[in-house]
């Protein structure tokens, strides 16, 4: 059975529910790792006006955190994410110009979500169960990582009702074969974690009971490497791949000049030179 941690500390975003009051996305830091999980199950976590809003928000935060190193990005319940909120996405055309003004506001605000994923100095890795589907697989793909367990099923399935998923192509058909994702557009069709694993979706397929440990292992790992280091090359990992060759070595030789000058990358060097274990101010 797919668990999660006990204890989950609520930040902002606290709605109404039949239950009680709760928080729409929870928060738990354990050592240099930030655990958040996406908390709407009854909507199997859709990305609604408040999800994209505590995603974001909680993204800033923890952008300013040095003592954070890396993010787990999980949802509750039988799902990870399942998309845009439809029924919330109704009722925004019952303005005057039919929600046209809202739905590109909405789309704009989740793309912003999207790109803070990505423009984060900590990497942020998918823990996916259930499902992952149109907005929900953007999701993942946007992620810098993934691990799923098997049985999750991802799709971009929005063509099923006509809405052609535009907006998650654009994740989506960064991460595999163009040709694969077409066919996943065009077709609805849903591939399994194992399927994702070979396409390059997600970077692990793991039996649901390990997926926590695994993912947790695989943010672990990160987060005891320096910080500082890992911050310039994400952001040269994103930047590097929209540039020609040429331009991509000129730039990449740039930021390895950068990090050389770091202070504790000079203490990593020297520490394995001496063959004992760096002592990194982080």
């Amino acid at each position: 059975m797919h668990t999660f941690p006990h204890c989950w500390r609520d930040v902002g975003f606290a709605r109404n529910r039949e239950e009680g009051k709760m928080a729409i996305l929870e928060r738990e830091v354990t050592g240099a790792v930030a655990h958040l999980r996406m908390n709407a199950p009854e909507r199997l976590n859709a990305l609604s006006d408040e999800m994209i809003a505590a995603v974001h928000t909680t993204l800033d935060d923890i952008a300013e955190d040095r003592s954070i190193r890396a993010v787990v990005l999980s949802g509750a319940g039988k799902a990870f994410c399942a998309g845009h909120d439809l029924k919330q996405m109704t009722a925004g055309r019952q303005a005057e110009d039919g929600g046209t003004a809202y739905f590109a506001d909405l789309f704009d605000r989740c793309a912003a979500m999207m790109a803070r994923i990505q423009s984060l100095p900590q990497p942020v890795i998918a823990q996916v169960h259930g499902i992952a589907t149109a907005a929900g697989c953007q999701l993942v793909a946007t992620c810098d990582l993934a691990v799923a367990a098997h049985g999750t099923r991802f799709g971009v399935n929005g063509v099923n009702i006509g809405l052609f998923c535009s907006t998650p192509m654009v994740a989506l058909s960064r991460n595999i074969p163009r040709k694969h994702a077409f066919e996943m557009l065009t077709t609805g069709d849903f591939v399994e974690a194992a399927r994702a694993a070979e396409l390059g979706l997600i970077n692990h397929a793991v039996a649901p009971d390990d997926l926590e440990t695994a993912t947790t292992t695989l943010a672990r790992k990160i987060a005891d490497k320096l910080g500082s280091a890992v911050k310039i090359g994400k952001e040269a990992f994103y930047a590097q791949a929209q540039m020609s060759t040429a331009d991509a070595y000129a730039y990449t030789g740039d930021v390895m000049v950068k990090n050389l000058a770091d202070g504790d990358t000079q203490e990593g060097i020297a520490a394995f030179i001496a063959k004992r274990t760096p002592e990194w101010n982080q």
